[in-house]
């Protein structure tokens, strides 16, 4: 048997392998963070990558593998969320802390909502279904367990559910539809001091509806 002069023969692992598992998922960070999900192929991440797309496949199983990874790391970036947990927790801050967060996760990771409603919620894996429903219980639950720990003295009890969902909406709405208040505002004004003024307004309106009169 003969090989061709200068060929080495391909061993385990696809083309690109030189690009590790990091340099792929971060490039797929970047490209959702840019366009729609829905845009961002294998191959699309691929040519970013500069590697082969077998090579994702390898180390990601799938493009619903892939995305549930890049989710997943930034969700890990989010800033922390305050626990309301076995200590004792001002509500009021708790609240006030919350919204903060899902309004600053949203505008720095722009896409990761519409990632996860259109492109994860309905994946074919059971196992990406589940990780895409804890990453939004654990929000419920933290909200659920403050009411519980509050009883009543300075809250309002609502639906923790319905208020998880209210914050996704206002703060989801507010980034994807940046072209949509662009053209609402004047020309020249400040994006960044816009976003600051949506995120006060949105938390004076969720304390008042939630703080106990």
């Amino acid at each position: 048997m003969t090989t061709t002069p200068g060929r080495k023969r391909r061993q385990g692992r696809p083309p690109g392998k030189a690009a590790g598992r990091e340099t792929v998922l971060k490039k797929a960070m970047k490209l959702v963070q840019e366009m729609p999900p829905a845009r961002v192929t294998l191959s699309l991440v691929a040519r970013a990558a500069g590697v082969d797309p077998a090579l994702i496949r390898y180390y990601f199983g799938s493009r619903e593998g892939l995305l549930l990874a890049v989710v997943d790391r930034l969700v890990a970036g989010a800033p922390p969320q305050a626990a309301a947990g076995t200590d004792p927790v001002d509500p009021v801050e708790f609240v006030e802390h919350s919204v903060r967060n899902a309004a600053r996760f949203t505008r720095s990771t722009k896409h990761v909502h519409r990632l996860m409603v259109d492109e994860l919620a309905d994946a074919r894996s059971a196992a990406v279904r589940q990780r895409q429903g804890e990453m939004n219980r654990r929000a419920v639950e933290s909200f659920s367990r403050l009411f519980e720990q509050d009883k009543g003295r300075r809250l309002r009890h609502v639906d923790p559910l319905f208020l998880h969902l209210a914050l996704v909406g206002l703060f989801d709405f507010y980034v994807s539809a940046q072209p949509v208040v662009r053209n609402l505002v004047p020309p020249g004004t400040d994006l960044e001091q816009l976003s600051r003024g949506f995120e006060d307004f949105v938390v004076d309106l969720v304390l008042n509806g939630v703080r106990k009169r």
